[in-house]
């Protein structure tokens, strides 16, 4: 089992930053990758980054540039730094890691105001 708490998620104004993590804990040595996805109202959730355990990324076009996804393995703590935020990076952003099972956060929300 894995358990994953996100923190970070808050309101800020269009061309602002912030910075989601996601702390793991149980059985983390099993976890292949982790990322983030994010769900809007209406929408689908859809990816948003992942790294892997060996640190490679990848990013959904429409944030390439803008976000960088970061992993502490010490901390077993996935970082996701968002920057020049606009009003469509708004939703509900959820932290993901996949072993065996997928394993999913609480989610936080993420609010950009124009």
């Amino acid at each position: 089992q894995v358990q994953l708490v996100e923190s970070g998620g808050g309101l800020v104004q269009a061309g602002g930053s912030l910075r989601l993590s996601c702390a793991a804990s149980g059985t983390i040595f099993s976890i292949n990758f982790m990322g983030w996805y994010r769900q809007a109202p209406g929408k689908q959730r859809e990816l948003v980054a992942i790294i892997t355990s060996g640190g490679s990324t990848k990013y959904a076009d429409s944030v390439k540039g803008r976000f960088t996804i970061s992993r502490d393995n010490a901390k077993n703590t996935v970082h996701l730094q968002m920057n020049s935020l606009i009003p469509e990076d708004t939703a509900v952003y959820y932290c993901h890691a996949s072993s065996a099972s997928d394993y999913w956060g609480q989610g936080t929300q993420v609010t950009v105001s124009s």
